[in-house]
């Protein structure tokens, strides 16, 4: 498959299956849509696909360039992976390795987010805190099911972990006294909407958290009308103060200022703008998803605005890199170079097998946001894993089972989309929340647009965009 677009004066030619992009000229740009099944085209045959507007010598070379690349298997390669990806999900499926897990410590918050999935924390249930007890069993859990891999992920989530910043503590302290013993290395990760954090909380993420997830939507009239207190005021200059600390104290690198746009703030590049200008350099804003019944949902009329929207980032991003200030957007980060593996970039998260959520009681789900839907109950920490057709039905998803994933070239970089986003949408796991694809592959252009801007650039190859781990 062959995806070309034009962008920001760039004609740009992605190669699906191979993953090469090519940067190209008009002549090679106009012909490769008519060579994928004709290697000897004559130049009268090109002159005339081409509306003859090139000099036979510039179709000559052209033709001459397309087949050198499909030569080196850099142009129309073929999908030799769906076979492979379908036996690869369903042997992991059998004896599942846990590698991340996210910990609600808490299911309860102090804030009042309009646009909450978890419903001030309570997540379809009741507040609740996690003990000691529960964490130190999911930790065991961890361990006990991660096989032979030996780093581990863990996200102290919520509602807001502050709230029981004490279990966090000794959480963290339990599992750095198992590294040597188990062999494993833990890599901790505090998502928090920073009402509470301190110095105290602070200086302990600083030791042991290797990412910070600090929530806040942008401009402070954005941020306030959805991010409110319990009081109904606003949280912005409550959290502000306290998460420029914070990312000055990591030296702008392992954590991310992490917002939603809405119907509100459907001009999200001012947002991410300000916040850069506020001296975060690790920024993530990304779209509402909720009941379209919501006044702040995002609409089909706000398409062409939020996609308009990218394009003014992505320029702002090369300007100021160029300028030499920094800034990484989060879903403009893409690794044309390397990558997962080809098994992970088609089946996707690993949520339900690779990646479980642990609510306060110790109840297992296949990530957080399907906590509290009964259905997706997979089992608890004390007694494992009770439902085994989830796993299953998880490891069956992946972009060839999902029929408008198949023939769509962000299918590489997305990985079929977030599974409860689809599931929510359409009612199946391998359904597609089409709003969401629509964002997604113009993020992903834009990325590789920005990668063609910026090649040679020195901050292009910046060190801060490989150590910031992506948090979502």
């Amino acid at each position: 498959m062959v995806h070309q677009y034009k962008s920001h004066g760039f004609n740009i030619v992605l190669d699906v299956e191979s993953g090469a992009v090519h940067i190209v000229d008009d002549v090679v740009y106009d012909l490769i849509p008519h060579m994928e099944d004709k290697e000897a085209l004559s130049i009268s045959e090109a002159s005339a696909l081409t509306g003859n507007k090139y000099s036979d010598t510039d179709l000559e070379e052209a033709i001459n360039e397309i087949n050198e690349l499909r030569d080196s298997g850099a142009l129309y390669s073929k999908d030799i992976y769906e076979s492979y990806v379908d036996n690869f999900t369903k042997t992991k499926a059998k004896d599942p390795v846990v590698k991340a897990m996210c910990l609600h410590i808490a299911h309860d918050c102090n804030l009042r987010c309009r646009y909450c999935f978890a419903e001030e924390g309570e997540y379809h249930g009741r507040k609740a805190l996690m003990t000691y007890e529960v964490g130190k069993q999911a930790l065991d859990y961890l361990m006990d099911h991660s096989g032979n891999r030996v780093n581990l992920e863990v996200d102290f989530f919520g509602g807001e972990p502050t709230m029981n910043f004490d279990v966090v503590k000794k959480l963290v302290e339990y599992g750095r006294s198992q590294e040597e013993k188990r062999n494993k290395k833990f890599r901790f990760t505090l998502t928090t909407n920073g009402v509470l954090l301190d110095d105290e909380i602070l200086d302990f993420a600083n030791k042991e958290m290797g990412n910070l997830v600090l929530s806040i939507d942008g401009r402070k009239e954005v941020n306030d009308r959805m991010r409110p207190t319990a009081n109904g005021k606003g949280s912005y200059d409550i959290i502000l103060p306290k998460f420029k600390k914070a990312a000055g104290s990591r030296n702008q690198t392992n954590y991310y200022v992490r917002g939603t746009y809405t119907h509100y703030n459907t001009d999200f590049a001012n947002d991410v703008i300000h916040l850069n200008d506020l001296g975060f350099e690790q920024i993530s804003v990304e779209p509402v998803v909720c009941d379209p019944k919501e006044d702040y949902a995002l609409k089909e009329s706000d398409l062409p605005v939020l996609l308009e929207q990218y394009d003014i980032l992505a320029d702002e991003v090369i300007k100021r890199r160029k300028n030499g200030k920094y800034i990484n957007f989060f879903h403009f980060m893409i690794d044309l170079t390397g990558g997962p593996c080809i098994a992970k970039r088609l089946s996707g998260c690993g949520s339900g097998g690779e990646y479980l959520s642990v609510t306060p009681w110790g109840d297992i789900y296949p990530c957080h946001q399907f906590v509290g839907e009964e259905k997706f109950l997979m089992g608890n920490v004390f007694d494992g894993i009770v439902n085994k057709d989830i796993p299953m039905e998880f490891a069956g998803c992946n972009v060839y089972t999902k029929p408008e994933c198949r023939e769509c070239f962000a299918k590489f970089y997305c990985s079929g989309g977030c599974a409860a986003n689809s599931y929510h949408a359409t009612g199946s796991l391998n359904g597609n929340y089409t709003f969401g694809c629509e964002l997604q592959r113009k993020r992903i252009e834009c990325a590789i647009m920005i990668k063609a801007a910026l090649a040679g650039n020195e901050d292009f190859a910046d060190k801060k965009e490989s150590e910031s781990i992506a948090a979502d």
